[in-house]
């Protein structure tokens, strides 16, 4: 939801949103390495436990439930969300205002709601970009793939999925990446074309 804070500057941002397993994360790191660009990745804060081989202040910013509740209160979001029950994920000002100083524009790797608010705040200062699977069968497939997944996981995320793909209509750029090579190509053009207008 959002915090009716605005982040202080008034640079630019690219948003994407995608359901879970559409493959926006790998997009959003393949468009990072693209040095031509001056991009900078906004680390969200999240109550949920670090994961595998993340690296906290640099996956996300792991806060207990206690300080996430402080940060709202201060007012320190742009947005925040209960994503799944329990678990809470936000975009922390100080993140933006901190790229902006530098010179980049962030990029925001986040779920299709908090895409919708972003874009809000944002306005046309901002790119949405909806990373789309070819289909939910296909979806179905890379979420079972993962092997990371409980059964009763799967089937919440793709329930969500559902939900979500009829948000696409709420973002600028729609991409449906069923050729990832493809996608990356057409997503950098996208992103090139708004950062040189």
């Amino acid at each position: 939801m959002p915090s009716g804070n605005l982040p202080q500057g008034n640079g630019q941002a690219i948003i994407f949103s995608a359901p879970s397993g559409a493959g926006k994360t790998t997009m959003v790191k393949s468009l990072m390495e693209n040095k031509e660009l001056s991009l900078g990745f906004s680390i969200s804060a999240t109550t949920r436990q670090l994961r595998g081989d993340e690296v906290a202040s640099k996956s996300y910013y792991y806060l207990t439930q206690s300080d996430f509740d402080l940060k709202i209160e201060k007012g320190e979001f742009i947005e925040w969300e209960e994503v799944y029950k329990g678990t809470r994920y936000g975009t922390l000002c100080s993140e933006v205002e901190n790229m902006w100083r530098k010179g980049l524009t962030p990029v925001f790797d986040v779920d299709v709601i908090g895409g919708k608010t972003l874009k809000k705040v944002f306005g046309d200062s901002a790119l949405s970009i909806f990373i789309a699977p070819p289909s939910i069968a296909v979806l179905e497939k890379r979420l079972r793939g993962r092997g990371t997944e409980s059964e009763k996981n799967i089937v919440g995320r793709l329930a969500k999925s559902v939900f979500e793909l009829n948000e696409e209509k709420h973002f600028d750029v729609r991409i449906v990446n069923d050729d990832l090579a493809r996608a990356i190509s057409e997503t950098k053009q996208v992103v090139t074309d708004f950062l040189n207008k």
